[in-house]
């Protein structure tokens, strides 16, 4: 059996080329060139970087700056912004242990992210959003700041919204409604339930599907695929994490897409072909490149 730290082996190659709508290259091994030219082997011929934290989103607009099959994101994620405000006793985050700012940090961090908003190559401001999983009641109030502020950030650079949404669907979709979302919104690793997808669809906000759309306990997930208008499906690995079966629990990354694709061809009944074509189109009209 391979170990669990064993790359999966390269699947077969899409025959349309697809785009990875949400990935981390800088928490995968290897250099960005061999991550690219692996994927681009399989059909996988643009990748989204996105960014977490400030060093992360200066890290995905500079590498998207040097590689025309990458676009980016900046944002704080919205486990991000407790930290900064609150701080990190234990270190949890990859920063490190460190102190926290008050508001006045995030505000300073916020516009930071302002300011890579307005590059070129960033065509998105995220991921952004709410977890309620890891948060502590005192964190959640600094998240929803941040996630207005990065709504506003958004609108202002007319960039693409990319959320991340866990345990919050509620108060995610409140809040869209409440400070109006932008022309184009994401929801990565899309993790709704059918009746959500239908209040996604009438919206018009993207439902962007990952590896773990192909887990045993996921039949959510795949009704909700089931549902989606075909106009507003992505596919991503947010790689490293969220591997699909038969790898599940091995390292991800942008090379694999065609494994997760063929499972979304499976629940919706169409070829592989006519959803790569979809999925193609629509992630090069969510991110406007």
């Amino acid at each position: 059996m391979p170990s669990n730290a064993e790359a999966p082996p390269l699947p077969d190659p899409l025959r349309v080329p697809v785009a990875d709508s949400h990935t981390h290259l800088d928490m995968q091994s290897g250099t960005v060139e061999e991550g690219l030219a692996k994927a681009a082997s399989v059909g996988v011929t643009t990748v989204v970087q996105v960014g977490c934290d400030l060093s992360g989103s200066r890290w995905a607009a500079e590498t998207a700056a040097a590689y025309d099959a990458v676009h980016a994101t900046v944002a704080l994620h919205p486990n991000e912004a407790p930290r900064i405000v609150h701080g990190d006793p234990d270190g949890w985050s990859r920063q490190g242990a460190r102190e926290g700012g008050g508001e006045g940090a995030l505000d300073e961090a916020l516009a930071e992210i302002d300011r890579l908003a307005a590059l070129p190559q960033v065509k998105g401001v995220g991921e952004t959003g709410l977890d309620h999983f890891r948060t502590r009641p005192e964190g959640i109030a600094a998240q929803e700041l941040s996630f207005r502020a990065h709504i506003e950030i958004a609108k202002r650079h007319g960039k693409a919204l990319v959320i991340h949404d866990r345990d919050a669907h509620a108060d995610v979709l409140r809040i869209l409604k409440e400070e109006g979302a932008p022309e184009r919104t994401v929801f990565h690793c899309y993790s709704g339930d059918a009746e959500m997808a239908a209040v996604c669809a009438r919206a018009g906000y993207y439902m962007s599907f990952a590896g773990n759309m192909t887990f045993k306990n996921a039949q959510p997930l795949r009704d909700a695929l089931a549902v989606a208008p075909l106009e507003l499906v992505l596919v991503e690995t947010d790689a490293p994490f969220l591997t699909p079966v038969p790898y599940r629990g091995r390292p991800n990354a942008p090379y694999l897409i065609p494994v997760t694709v063929r499972a979304m061809a499976a629940v919706r009944g169409l070829d592989e072909d006519v959803l790569a074509t979809a999925l193609s189109a629509n992630t090069a009209r969510a991110f406007d490149y």
